[in-house]
């Protein structure tokens, strides 16, 4: 029986937890951690993940399947077919309601199933995992965000020889707030949460953080924002409704941030399956 152990690293709170924990010797480590990169993660996601790469723990593979930003604008996904689905926010007959999801799929999970088969396992396209094959993925879920694991495992564990673990949820656990401070005491900065810079998912503490602090990724935010809204762009195509990149549906550049925390759908890092 061949088993291979690979960790879907988003480079967030949780997914470091568990990476430092193998460099501690706490968590058995993984031969390999995958980051699917979306070339549109705030700058200091990057430099975040350069800083793990220098720590004695697994070998960290970045693969990626484009830029989603500039995907999304040509009107194409990551296979050049179709729009990249990512879920705006629009107003459908006075509700507010999001666009479909398919973003986090196309360019995070199929990208980190990829690399296992083509890179780890060493198939061609289409061809079969072997009988003798287990694949055990890791996934940076914890405790205050465990209705996750469900769909995560039914997800993965789709796909025949495939099995989903997930390392915080193991007795006795750790939630978000308890990697922090694992991490305060670990990392020599903040871990930064990982999502696309226009998430449609972040909050207002977060939109605020990026606009106050990191400009250059703002921008890109309000770029991405503004071309959902360009009269006869392919990315609005079949769209009756203008969509947004913020819940109040209005232009980013416009917005006034609330200091507070707000509830908020994706309180983890993007692996995948964000929102769920």
């Amino acid at each position: 029986m061949k088993e291979h152990h690979i960790l879907n690293l988003g480079a967030g709170v949780q997914s470091t937890t568990i990476y430092m924990k193998m460099v501690d010797g706490e968590i058995p480590p993984t031969e390999l951690a995958i980051f699917a990169d979306t070339q549109e993660e705030p700058a200091l996601v990057m430099k975040h993940l350069e800083w793990l790469q220098k720590q004695d723990g697994p070998p960290i593979m970045i693969r990626t399947r484009g830029k989603l930003g500039d995907d999304l604008m040509n009107g194409v996904n990551s296979t050049r077919q179709r729009i990249a689905a990512v879920p705006f926010f629009t107003m459908i007959n006075g509700e507010l309601a999001m666009t479909r999801r398919q973003c986090s799929k196309e360019y995070k999970s199929d990208v980190i199933v990829k690399a296992i088969r083509r890179e780890v396992l060493g198939l061609k396209p289409k061809q079969r995992v072997p009988k003798d094959t287990t694949v055990h993925q890791y996934f940076g879920i914890s405790l205050d965000e465990a209705r996750r694991a469900i769909n995560i495992k039914e997800r993965v564990e789709s796909h025949k020889y495939f099995q989903a673990h997930f390392p915080l949820l193991d007795a006795p656990g750790m939630t978000r707030g308890e990697c922090h401070q694992y991490l305060d005491k670990r990392v020599p900065h903040t871990v930064p949460k990982s999502s696309c810079t226009f998430c449609p998912y972040h909050d207002d503490a977060l939109w605020l953080d990026l606009k106050n602090n990191q400009p250059e990724d703002f921008a890109r935010a309000v770029e991405i924002d503004e071309a959902l809204r360009v009269p006869g762009n392919i990315v609005n195509r079949n769209m009756n409704s203008s969509m947004y990149a913020h819940r109040t549906c209005q232009p980013l550049k416009d917005v006034e941030f609330k200091h507070e925390r707000q509830l908020n759908m994706f309180v983890g890092e993007c692996e995948g399956m964000c929102g769920i």
